[in-house]
């Protein structure tokens, strides 16, 4: 009989939903690349692979046999048998599972059974393996039904169990719709669909803090990603207070159902434990929920900026994490893959830039490259981005250094240089030093990679008011550095190297696509070292920042509880340049045809270094850095300009 069933299953899948045949074969390949979306992680992984093998070997072992399905380890769900169900002859897309699984909807039609009426999706489970993770979601919800309110709300159901005497296996769970969250992702009216399926009114918007209902793109899609993101992190959490990691949190496997509006985590046939016998128990823990925190981090990315649904695009964003970069300067990457300079037009990057960046701020800490320094379920709910108008949230020091690090780059990026514009730079670099978090010593392991200059408080000479002999169009502007290795100096040592790109408008009329002759100067000082230092501060020169910093808010961030007045002096990284006898390097490239014109290359260099702050040429005029973290980075030079960089992609 049950043969019979599985070939009229198959059938329904190939004559009339090819389309479902495709989903089951891409979710069978995103299977076996699972473990990438851990960067640099390979032996962490292996080792997290051997626990959850321990926890199914001890929690299986003794149900490898179909026979002990009818012990007391499975009596709090039902065994079913075919007859109680009146199959459907369609199969919703959003159901698609594995490879070695065939889906059926169906609809019990057991009059004894409390389940009568009701829609159900039947999972024939055919290799070991995948009977192996229906046996465990059963186990899972044994452990999990003790608070059935939290589990009805936030898993999908498992309601029981087929077996044949072939050895036949069949899991019998919850319908909750037709799509997965990726598909309704996918479609082209997705936010208004979403908005219908969740029936938003004030008192649903009141759970996740918001006022109002309807509105722009931005403030709707960031309610929708609001509501959503909270019920997964609910959900989650529910699993991690149980002691249970899911292991497999994608879009694919997340549902929300119409009826009670929540999100549902799947079927937990591979959820592991955190709790065995052995010394590195709580490593184990911190590991498994690090795992599930870095897969909301791209499922959040996902639902935020919806470009990541292109599989090439998303292919390239996972290669950025992989490649060691620091998700912190996760908008410079962004901004460059989506080929914008600005947010503006861009509704994903307009709701991460609102609160001063402060969805930035939360997927640098879901997706940050050690476990441990990823969030928790519980403190992602405390968080800003997640938190609406009406709610108030007081915001760690971290979230402030954040939001002023945040407005002082969208300033550079969306004003003209005025003198208001200029005043309230200076102001945000001079509040970013006074509440720098890093001490000098912190200095050389934060300040190794690629930072972009941003703005300097020093003079600005553009193209608008002058006539050159050569016209520069500065690009960007980096500066690398890099540890240097030297026997024979054992103190620590760093090679800064400037690289900055231009463009040459040759003609007398400036070209309006400002398509020109490509160069770039490169300027490498071998030999720096970092060492502590201080800066004294005389609040006499800096009234408006020490008037600001006097008040109540950043008084007891500043000062504590012991201390009445702001300090006199701050502790600085002061930059040591090496010895007289290393050279600097200056090196220009120009394509062609002024690659072969050395008069014109020398102009060209002229007018590069009237634009360029002269730091950048000669690297000793930087006296000492009075402010770094994971993404912005202040060094201040001689004459006493600050200059704002940020960290650039690798």
């Amino acid at each position: 009989m049950i043969s019979t069933w599985y070939r009229n299953q198959m059938a329904l899948l190939r004559v009339h939903y090819p389309t479902g045949v495709m989903e089951t074969q891409q979710y069978s390949k995103n299977l076996v690349t699972r473990p990438s979306c851990l960067p640099q992680m390979r032996r962490v992984h292996r080792k997290r692979t051997e626990m959850r093998c321990l926890v199914a070997k001890e929690g299986v072992s003794e149900l490898e046999d179909l026979d002990s399905l009818e012990g007391e380890e499975f009596s709090h769900v039902t065994k079913f048998k075919l007859s109680d169900f009146k199959m459907s002859d369609r199969i919703s897309i959003g159901l698609g599972g594995r490879g070695d699984e065939v889906v059926s909807e169906a609809i019990i039609n057991d009059i004894s059974s409390p389940l009568h009426n009701t829609r159900v999706v039947l999972r024939r489970l055919t290799s070991a393996q995948a009977q192996r993770r229906g046996k465990r979601a059963m186990q899972v919800l044994k452990k999990l039904c003790r608070r059935k309110v939290m589990y009805h709300s936030y898993s999908m159901q498992v309601h029981g169990y087929v077996t044949e005497d072939d050895g036949s296996f069949t899991l019998v769970h919850g319908y909750h719709g037709g799509f997965s969250l990726r598909h309704w992702l996918r479609q082209a009216d997705w936010l208004p669909t979403l908005e219908a399926t969740l029936a938003l009114d004030e008192e649903s918007v009141r759970r996740v803090g918001d006022d109002t209902v309807g509105g722009p793109a931005v403030s709707r899609h960031l309610r929708v990603t609001r509501i959503l993101m909270r019920d997964l992190l609910i959900g989650v959490n529910y699993l991690h207070s149980h002691g249970l990691a899911h292991t497999e949190l994608r879009l694919e496997n997340l549902h929300i159902s119409p009826l009670d509006r929540h999100i549902k985590v799947g079927i937990l046939g591979n959820a592991a434990s955190f709790f065995e016998d052995g010394p590195n128990n709580m490593d184990r823990q911190q590991m498994m929920i690090a795992f599930d925190m870095r897969c909301l981090g791209f499922i959040m990315a996902k639902m935020v900026l919806r470009e990541l649904m292109d599989p090439l695009i998303f292919t390239n964003f996972k290669a950025f994490l992989n490649k060691g970069n620091d998700p912190s300067c996760l908008r410079e990457f962004v901004l460059r893959t989506f080929n914008r300079n600005s947010s503006h037009g861009n509704v994903g990057l307009q709701m991460l830039d609102r609160n001063w960046g402060a969805g930035w701020h939360l997927l640098s800490l879901l997706l940050a490259a050690k476990p441990l320094d990823r969030i928790r379920c519980l403190d992602a709910l405390r968080h800003p981005f997640l938190c609406g108008p009406r709610w108030r949230v007081n915001p760690s020091m971290d979230i402030i250094r954040w939001s002023l690090g945040s407005t002082a780059v969208r300033i550079t990026e969306e004003y003209i240089y005025g003198h208001q514009q200029r005043i309230r730079l200076a102001h945000f670099l001079e509040l970013m030093e006074m509440l720098n978090p890093s001490k000098p010593k912190s200095w050389r392991g934060l300040v190794r990679g690629r930072w972009r200059l941003v703005y300097c408080t020093g003079r600005h000479i553009g193209l608008s008011t002058r006539e050159p002999a050569s016209r520069a169009l500065i690009g960007d502007v980096h500066l690398t550095i890099t540890h240097q290795h030297q026997p024979s100096k054992p103190r620590l040592a760093f090679s800064f190297t400037s690289d900055i790109s231009f463009t040459v408008l040759t003609g007398k009329d400036w070209p309006h696509d400002k398509v020109g002759v490509s160069g770039k100067l490169q300027v490498t000082s071998p030999h720096f070292r970092i060492i502590a230092g201080k800066r004294l501060y005389l609040k006499e020169e800096n009234p408006l920042v020490v008037k600001k910093l006097s008040g109540s808010k950043w008084r007891k961030a500043l000062l504590g509880h012991d201390r009445k007045q702001l300090p006199s002096t701050l502790p600085v990284a002061n930059l040591v340049s090496g010895d007289s006898d290393d050279e600097i390097a200056v090196s220009m490239a120009l394509d062609h045809p002024l690659s072969a014109d050395v008069a014109a290359a020398q102009l060209v260099v002229n007018e590069v270094r009237m634009q360029i702050p002269p730091e950048m040429f000669d690297l000793t005029k930087i006296v000492c850095g009075t402010y770094i973290d994971s993404r912005i980075m202040l060094l201040r030079s001689v004459n006493g300009s600050t200059l704002l960089f940020t960290r650039a992609p690798l």
